[in-house]
């Protein structure tokens, strides 16, 4: 066996082992399994060591391009959309934040009417969200107007 079969062993397994203890998103497992790849390669087909280099090289980009399309998480609608009725756990004053219980978690909430405050412990109806804080309005409010 060639010392380039070797060599490229080595570091595929190397860099294969280290994304267990460095997890670099898939880098280093991708650039390890085309140097695996290399390695078989370079027995048969490749006899150049550029030409070995520049093999790895395109697979690596290859696999990481490949992997990032394949593992990447589906962008979509707001998960807000789906249940849109929360409780105040704190006083939200005219014009003021305060805070929300909103599917299990507390959120910093605010009125969309900056002329109404909202009392602690009343259900309401998330409008839309601002970054990390939820416009909300009560539901006696909503209730009036429907």
């Amino acid at each position: 066996m060639s010392s380039t079969i070797w060599i490229w062993l080595i570091v595929g397994t190397g860099l294969c082992v280290m994304e267990l203890f460095f997890p670099t998103e898939l880098v280093m497992l991708m650039m390890g399994i085309s140097a695996l790849i290399v390695a078989v390669l370079s027995g048969v087909l490749l006899g150049n060591l550029w030409l070995q280099v520049l093999v790895w090289f395109i697979l690596s980009t290859g696999l990481l391009v490949f992997s990032r399309r394949l593992l990447a998480p589906k962008r979509g609608k707001s998960q807000i959309q789906d249940a849109i009725i929360g409780e105040t756990l704190t006083e939200i004053p005219s014009g003021k934040t305060g805070r929300v219980l909103y599917e299990g978690n507390s959120w910093r909430a605010r009125c969309d009417d900056e002329k109404l405050a909202i009392s602690a412990q009343e259900t309401v109806y998330v409008v839309r969200r601002q970054g990390t804080t939820l416009i909300v309005m009560p539901e006696c409010l909503l209730r009036f107007y429907n």
